[in-house]
Formats: C-alpha cells, sequence, structure tokens
C-alpha cells in the first residue's frame, strides 16, 4: 500500500489504519528545517500551479496552508501525528512551497506572545 492509498483510505473512514506513520517520512523523524509547533504556515503562489495527486498527503497540507494555520493545527486536521507533520511540511517549505511566518522571539513584546496566543485559541476552536 503506498503513502497515498493510506491516506485516502484514512480519510473516507475506511478500515484501521495498517501503514506505520514514519513511512510517510521515509522513517525520518527530524524536521529538515526547524519548525516551533506554534509557527504560522503559508502556501506560496507557485504552490497553487503545481498539479498534485487529489490524495495525496501533501496536497492537502499545502491547500490547508492557504489559511495560515500552526503546524500544530495541520496536523490535528490533517489527521497526522504532529512528528509526521513537522517532517512533511518542513520537506514543503524546503521545495518551496509553503513559508514559515514569524514566530516569536526572545525579545518578543507581551502584546506579540498574548496575539499569538490568542491565534492558537482561535485555531483550536475552529477543529
Amino acid at each position: 500500500m503506498s503513502r497515498e492509498d493510506d491516506y485516502q483510505e484514512r480519510t473516507e473512514g475506511g478500515g484501521p489504519n495498517i501503514v506505520r506513520p514514519y513511512s510517510f517520512t521515509s522513517g525520518r523523524t527530524r524536521p529538515a528545517v526547524e519548525l516551533a509547533l506554534e509557527a504560522l504556515i503559508r502556501a506560496l503562489p507557485q504552490s497553487a500551479d503545481r498539479q498534485w495527486e487529489l490524495d495525496d498527503v501533501n496536497a492537502a497540507i499545502v491547500t490547508l496552508c492557504q489559511e495560515s494555520p500552526s503546524v500544530a493545527e495541520i496536523a490535528a486536521r490533517v489527521g497526522l501525528p504532529l512528528g509526521v507533520a513537522r517532517v512533511l511540511v518542513a520537506d514543503l517549505v524546503e521545495s518551496g512551497h509553503l513559508q514559515i511566518l514569524a514566530t516569536l522571539q526572545e525579545d518578543s513584546t507581551d502584546s506579540e506572545r498574548r496575539e499569538l496566543i490568542e491565534r492558537v485559541l482561535s485555531g483550536l476552536r475552529e477543529i
């Protein structure tokens, strides 16, 4: 069973998932780029031009990123373990389909921190 077949089975309410999550990432457990769980991810314009397979998990992630969700929200909405989603998102960032939006730094103000918490809570409520 391919990655795409497994994803299609899960999204169509099929039987239990017999493919292990790490098969989506070829066994990789660490993202290629630093990726905070609260980081907002945006799809780049050129990603819309690519012809994705309809049942491709990467296509689902790129489509979802039109709304600039957080990495944690992507994992929840696509139905993947958080570690797997981080690796796949990082791969799409490296390939030029997604962009990581600015996250908090050590010198971030209280209002920036409050705004981030409000965005995360809003995203969680939408799930």
